[in-house]
């Protein structure tokens, strides 16, 4: 048996040769990039919503602090780094420290699989699996909600956890479901003949950065105004002109994994207390806020992503062609702006719901995710299976995908509308339900006796 020593000089060199290598310094962009995204992100949400609010219920909002109120966000930020971390002594303590840690870090962690631009991403962007990692991670800051309830050792915060809990775990079953209509596009689109699709015939993707590939079918035409604006970023074939339906959906079960408007039951007026945040206070009341707005954030990447192509924009792609570092450099700023701002508008959508729809009760909301979101999401993919297997039957060669797509997108929309109007109905419906008992009592009340008339008012005229 031999051994072979390596000495410290060879260690240091290797050492050397992947600290200073280009793709070691690519990980640290990208890893400061996402962190500082995932930490400031929260901040100017909180900061928006404030201000959008205002603007929409006719409010000024913060103007005190900072120019025209920027820097009242920084302000609580520093005052709940500052503020006493107070909790009960009879806590749970290790279920109770640890709870805000286990409900924050699955959000940060699901940021690995979604890239910002084209070279700014951390190594889990190539992660073939992406979706489903992206689900198991939001899938595990309910264990940090039913610790948080559990450790601080108060019924109430335990009745909160448990419902919001129920909550998070009923809507991410119509979430995922909503997820297969555009996986199962993938399938049917990869690799076809003359399509332009990637991948191989019949074999999709569950691969976000592969997905967003699937929505770009220019083919370049030599003409160069068109092929830099339109390279790369082809609207017309974004998913949710085929599946609007999913879009809907899924964004809506993320309103309710991320406990906001109209769901977020733990902050009703009718709740005694704060739900399963009644115990904290200071930082760790923080981070439960900081995950909220993080799952804002990466429930609405996922969204641009699956449905909006991404970072593709004008330009993107046709200055990243051109093999050159500066135009590289351009291009990648490009891409990040057009992934941001799409980012922001969707969350944009969150606040505007928040500033629009009442709360739903207990009741209205769970047999909304049992009764309508979860059939609804089971007949889309019933008939986004059948639709194909019909259109597949007729023989009609290159029209085949074209066919289908159409076909689907008819489909779908007609039941974007038919689902607005059925839960139109039902809201109706429920509310006029748990109304009945109250109306039914005030008609059976007899009616006040009226006040006796003064003298000299009914002759009108008076002395």
């Amino acid at each position: 048996m031999h051994f072979s020593i390596v000495p410290g000089d060879d260690i240091l060199s290797e050492l050397g040769g992947i600290i200073f290598s280009w793709g070691f310094l690519q990980f640290i962009v990208a890893f400061l990039s996402f962190f500082g995204f995932v930490l400031t992100s929260a901040m100017i949400l909180v900061l928006a919503e404030r201000k959008i609010m205002a603007w929409m219920q006719d409010r000024l909002g913060p103007i005190h602090t900072g120019p025209w109120g920027l820097l009242q966000t920084v302000a609580d930020v520093v005052k709940l780094l500052l503020k006493e971390d107070i909790h009960a002594t009879q806590t749970d303590k290790a279920l109770f420290l640890f709870a805000p840690s286990v409900f924050l870090a699955p959000i940060i962690a699901a940021f690995a699989v979604i890239p910002l631009s084209p070279y700014v991403g951390l190594p889990g962007v190539v992660l073939a699996t992406g979706i489903v990692y992206y689900v198991a991670m939001s899938s595990i800051d309910v264990i940090g909600v039913i610790m948080a309830g559990w450790g601080s050792n108060n019924k109430y915060a335990l009745m909160g956890g448990m419902r919001s809990a129920a909550q998070m775990i009923s809507y991410e079953l119509p979430l995922v479901l909503a997820l297969v209509g555009v996986i199962m596009l993938t399938s049917v689109l990869a690799g076809t003949p003359g399509s332009g699709y990637p991948g191989n015939v019949g074999i999709g993707t569950i691969a976000i950065r592969d997905i967003q590939d699937f929505q770009n079918v220019w083919r370049p035409t030599g003409i160069g105004i068109l092929d830099f604006f339109f390279q790369g970023f082809t609207p017309w074939a974004w998913f949710f002109l085929i599946q609007p339906l999913m879009l809907v959906i899924y964004y809506v079960c993320g309103l309710a994994e991320t406990n906001r408007a109209p769901f977020d039951l733990p902050e009703a007026e009718s709740e005694l207390v704060a739900g399963y945040l009644t115990e904290y206070s200071g930082m760790r009341w923080a981070m439960f806020f900081l995950g909220e707005y993080g799952n804002m954030t990466i429930v609405s990447a996922i969204t641009t992503y699956l449905f909006l192509g991404g970072w593709s924009g004008p330009g993107v792609s046709y200055l990243l062609g051109l093999n050159s570092p500066g135009w590289g450099l351009l291009g990648n700023l490009l891409a990040v702006a057009y992934f941001i701002t799409k980012v922001y508008l969707l969350c944009f959508v969150f606040i505007w719901v928040r500033s629009t729809l009442p709360r739903l009760r207990a009741d209205q909301l769970m047999q909304f995710a049992w009764l309508i979101l979860i059939p609804v999401t089971l007949v889309n993919i019933l008939l986004t299976g059948l639709i194909y297997l019909v259109v597949s039957s007729l023989g009609l060669g290159n029209l085949t995908n074209f066919v289908f797509l159409t076909v689907t997108a008819s489909f779908n929309w007609a039941m974007l509308f038919a689902f607005i109007w059925i839960v139109g109905r039902a809201t109706t419906a429920t509310t006029r339900r748990a109304q009945a008992p109250s109306i039914r009592a005030q008609r059976m009340e007899s009616p006040a006796p009226q006040l006796p008339e003064r003298a000299g008012v009914a002759g009108g005229g008076g002395q």
